[in-house]
């Protein structure tokens, strides 16, 4: 009896031996099934991630949007609905891989509340905590192999900490394995509002916190992250002076939008790097 425990025992053990570290499995184990075809990190395991990266996917971009108020139709993730169609096709156009966006930023002072944090729904942060988290985040993502890392921000309160973040960094990582790539081009909105009326596009600003271009860009994402079904049944589907009907038309239009500003985000990083 204790003979047949033994060896049940013995068995048991020599199982478990074998079997991977849970919370510390070995970073070289190779992966087991084929990897999904994304270019989110936050959509990949870890050794979909590692394996990307070793095949030449060495550009991560990492984004910021914000939660604030963008007037009665939009909702507060405005940004962070945007940024997920524009850093898709950037990736795709650079070979790269998207970090998670990060949507907490400076909206203005939280007590007494400032400029967006008057509305209910905005998260504020300091500039501080800000430039703190961009720098903790670059600073994983060249641990793991990153050697080039493109700040882009959707909203303008970010472009300041972006830039500094960056100057930062580069100055801090003399081995210069890594190089992070501030690209302020990509809220260039005057152009993408020049290149719409070039197009036909003609808006008379209503004073809303709101466009055509930004709410194409999330109806192509999202339809009803700019309540489409609530205006049109409010007869209030145009922005601007522009109609949003029909819906199918627009969200071609976003996606034309989209395009366009992933396409000079890059032509714009890829002059950068030839400095």
């Amino acid at each position: 009896m204790s003979r047949g425990i033994g060896l049940i025992a013995s068995l048991l053990i020599g199982v478990f031996a074998v079997l991977p570290d849970p919370v510390r499995p070995d970073p070289e184990s190779p992966r087991p099934i084929a990897a999904r075809d994304t270019v989110f990190i936050e959509d990949l395991t870890w050794m979909e991630v590692r394996d990307a990266i070793r095949a030449g996917k060495e550009t991560v971009i990492v984004a910021t949007g914000g939660i604030e108020q963008n007037g009665p139709y939009l909702v507060t993730g405005k940004h962070n609905i945007v940024l997920r169609a524009t850093t898709e096709a950037i990736a795709r156009k650079l070979n790269a891989l998207v970090a998670p966006i990060v949507p907490f930023v400076p909206e203005g002072k939280i007590d007494p509340p400032s400029s967006h944090m008057k509305y209910p729904g905005t998260i504020s942060v300091t500039e501080e905590t800000f430039e703190r988290l961009l720098i903790d985040i670059c600073s994983s993502l060249k641990v793991h192999g990153f050697k080039n890392i493109v700040l882009i921000g959707d909203s303008g309160g970010n472009q300041t900490g972006m830039k500094e973040v960056a100057e930062q960094l580069n100055q801090k990582w003399k081995d210069h394995k890594s190089t992070v790539y501030f690209v302020p081009e990509y809220y260039d909105h005057e152009s993408v509002t020049k290149w719409l009326e070039e197009q036909g596009i003609h808006e008379t600003d209503e004073g809303l916190h709101d466009d055509f271009a930004i709410t194409a860009t999330m109806m192509a994402v999202d339809p009803q992250s700019v309540r489409t079904e609530q205006r049109i049944a409010a007869d209030k589907f145009r922005i601007n002076g522009v109609s949003l009907a029909p819906m199918e038309k627009t969200i071609e239009w976003g996606k034309r939008i989209i395009d366009f500003r992933a396409e000079a985000t890059s032509i714009a990083y890829r002059k950068a790097r030839s400095k």
